[in-house]
């Protein structure tokens, strides 16, 4: 068990050692989990995302970067970035999530895990300076409340949908990626937020071939109703207190569950110590991967502490050993 010093009205150690986190199940899914999300995707891939390429933003680190706008499920259109290598044609290609503070620029993602390769940085709706959207709350303690009331217009799914349609819009900018050319399926990164959106979106869409998920979130619901935070999560909390009910909808955008889906080879970074995700949630999603998984074990997240920077060294290393070792995924 981790401990720090800190000023959290409770332990984000949970009082759990690695053994334990390592013990955590998933929920077991409702019965027709597949199918909502089955239907949720075909009706993603029904979009035309028509992206818009945009000027040239940026060259660094073996990329150029381009603003990007495509439209999503609902008619939305979203902002976000565009890497696409500095010199010749793109050999590989990413999806990358956020946090939940959105995105307000590519940040520490670029440099990409591989030379060659050539990605897309979405902003999901309600999130990030290319995500805003009139009636979607900006700030994540709204955010992830909004529509809540049902599995049908909970936003969370929406995100997810988000993803699916900025790798369809990645594919059309992109055509040497697309699939029936001879290209490696697409990679995803995502961590904390976008790592649970992760967890969500990739089960059931197999135009991705590997993934990295990072501290995510959304892992067992009725455990972290359970555990006081200082993320998002608490937000839910004080929602269910006084709206239990809600506890139905949870089921269907609950990680850990739908990591029980997740068969591609996927690397997680959980750590011991986070007051925003609770570790226990993190694990659930580790331990529940029904596929080939690697995990990166991390002192702390959404937390500065003494060995940041090198731990953070250690899993960018990891992230390209990971990717590099499969170039065909």
């Amino acid at each position: 068990m981790t401990s720090f010093a800190h000023d959290f009205p409770f332990d984000p150690a949970y009082g759990r050692t690695l053994d334990d986190l390592l013990r955590i199940p998933a929920p077991a899914a409702p019965d027709d989990f597949d199918a909502f999300w089955r239907a949720r995707y075909e009706k993603a891939r029904e979009v035309a995302t028509e992206p818009e390429l945009g000027a040239l933003e940026e060259v660094r680190d073996g990329v150029r970067i381009h603003g990007v706008t495509f439209t999503s499920v609902g008619g939305i259109r979203l902002g976000g970035w565009v890497a696409l290598p500095a010199e010749g044609a793109a050999e590989y290609g990413f999806v990358i999530g956020h946090g939940y503070g959105g995105r307000q620029e590519p940040g520490p993602d670029v440099p990409l895990p591989l030379l060659g390769a050539a990605a897309i940085l979405p902003c999901v709706r309600g999130m990030g300076a290319r995500g805003l959207h009139p009636g979607i709350p900006d700030v994540a303690d709204a955010h992830v409340l909004h529509g809540i009331q049902s599995r049908g217009t909970y936003v969370i799914g929406d995100c997810v949908a988000d993803l699916w349609c900025a790798a369809s819009a990645l594919h059309e900018l992109v055509p040497e990626l697309a699939p029936g050319v001879g290209a490696p399926p697409l990679g995803y990164l995502g961590e904390s937020f976008g790592g649970g959106l992760g967890a969500l979106a990739l089960p059931w869409d197999d135009r991705f071939g590997a993934a990295q998920l990072t501290v995510p979130t959304f892992g067992n619901h009725p455990l972290r109703l359970t555990l006081p935070c200082a993320g998002s999560g608490e937000a839910v909390r004080g929602h269910h207190r006084e709206h239990p009910e809600v506890t139905e909808v949870l089921r269907y955008f609950d990680a850990a569950t739908a990591a029980t889906r997740l068969e591609l080879p996927t690397l997680v970074a959980a750590a011991l110590f986070d007051p925003s995700v609770p570790p226990p949630g993190q694990f659930a999603v580790h331990n529940a991967l029904a596929g080939e998984r690697e995990l990166q074990v991390l002192s702390a997240g959404h937390f500065a502490y003494e060995g940041l920077a090198a731990q953070t060294a250690e899993l960018r290393t990891a992230r390209r050993r990971f990717f590099g070792a499969r170039p065909g995924r």
